[in-house]
């Protein structure tokens, strides 16, 4: 069942270099249906749906690591099957300890886009599976 964001709800985390959520705000959680306590330390792709093309993540880490912002939308899943569509920004940072971490931010997807990215992102993982 898909859930709907509205123009209110910003989904933020943050990861370390690595990828794992070092913080994840209230309405990511919702969204999400996991608790703060069940995300932090895990990998940031416990949302990823699979639907999602390995082709777009690769795209993400590889404009991150080079120190650029990406953006795109993302169909992501939650703890209990559900699934929910967002427009995200990436920002990588190297914090005043030289440590490196990227900081996500979500906000509501437009219905016309999320349909043309799932008819897209649906071509791409059938080239990727070969078919």
């Amino acid at each position: 069942m898909e859930r709907f964001l509205t123009p209110t709800h910003l989904l933020v985390s943050e990861t370390d270099e690595r990828g794992l959520i070092k913080y994840a705000n209230k309405d990511f959680c919702y969204f999400a249906e996991y608790s703060v306590d069940e995300l932090e330390g895990k990998p940031h792709n416990i949302v990823r749906h699979p639907d999602m093309p390995k082709a777009a993540f690769k795209d993400l880490w590889e404009t991150v690591k080079r120190g650029d912002i990406w953006r795109g939308f993302v169909k992501n899943g939650t703890k209990n099957g559900n699934f929910y569509w967002v427009y995200a920004t990436v920002f990588p940072y190297t914090n005043s300890n030289g440590e490196r971490g990227y900081l996500s931010v979500r906000k509501m997807a437009i219905k016309h886009e999320t349909q043309k990215y799932d008819k897209l992102y649906s071509e791409m993982r059938r080239k990727e599976e070969g078919k």
